[in-house]
């Protein structure tokens, strides 16, 4: 496969051999520049992990990469730690976490979200993932965990498990949409937990191609995020 990239941005996902584009077609893709039949000029490159994930197949709205970055740099987690994901949804979070850590598993009591993200695990290739079609607030079953994600409603229904599951110094982060909802969490937590930062992240983008401003559109609120670690 080859990240096939146009003058103006736009991108394909596509096997190398008898591709057929807007731009037109392209008997065989080579690394670098290339010409489809119609003359344009097709840019080819080895897709990233990230590239990839950009052509999973739609379902829920996702945890955007601002905030899955805040959470992998704020818990330090690596390729030697253990993670339960919750709220799966199209699977986006559980992925980029299985693409750095050593196993993740998943739950999403949804079958048509289950069915969903089941396929964009088969289709980016990842074997370190599992998913349960099973509800988190009934139990989680793994033990030792570096970190707990929880993409939920309401998550305060998890702490009781997560305190079991969850080694010292483990982290818990719940991703919330509301200010309501991170109120009735934080009234929830006490020992072994301790609340870490709450936060939310604004992404403003640059046109940098003909001028320097700030774009008209922002990313603005999308969720609240809520770290919490285990301390005793």
């Amino acid at each position: 496969m080859k990240l096939l990239i146009t003058k103006d941005g736009r991108k394909y996902l596509k096997e190398e051999i008898n591709v057929s584009l807007n731009e037109g077609n392209i008997k065989k893709v080579k690394l670098g520049k290339n010409k489809t039949h119609s003359g344009k000029i097709i840019y080819a490159i080895n897709p990233s992990f990230t590239d990839i994930m950009k052509f999973m197949k739609k379902g829920p709205a996702i945890v955007l990469n601002k905030d899955i970055g805040l959470i992998i740099t704020e818990t330090g987690i690596n390729k030697n730690s253990l993670v339960v994901d919750a709220g799966a949804g199209s699977g986006y979070l559980a992925a980029s976490l299985a693409n750095i850590c050593k196993k993740v598993v998943t739950y999403e009591n949804r079958k048509e979200f289950f069915k969903i993200a089941s396929k964009n695990f088969e289709f980016l290739k990842l074997r370190n993932i599992k998913i349960k079609n099973k509800d988190i607030y009934k139990g989680i079953s793994e033990k030792n965990l570096d970190l707990i994600t929880l993409d939920l409603m309401e998550p305060w229904r998890v702490l009781k498990y997560a305190s079991k599951s969850l080694k010292l110094g483990g982290f818990l982060v719940c991703y919330l949409p509301t200010i309501n909802q991170v109120d009735k969490l934080i009234r929830n937590i006490k020992e072994p937990f301790m609340i870490v930062k709450t936060c939310e992240l604004i992404e403003r983008k640059w046109e940098t191609n003909k001028i320097l401003r700030p774009e008209n559109r922002i990313i603005g609120h999308t969720g609240f995020l809520v770290f919490i670690r285990k301390i005793s």
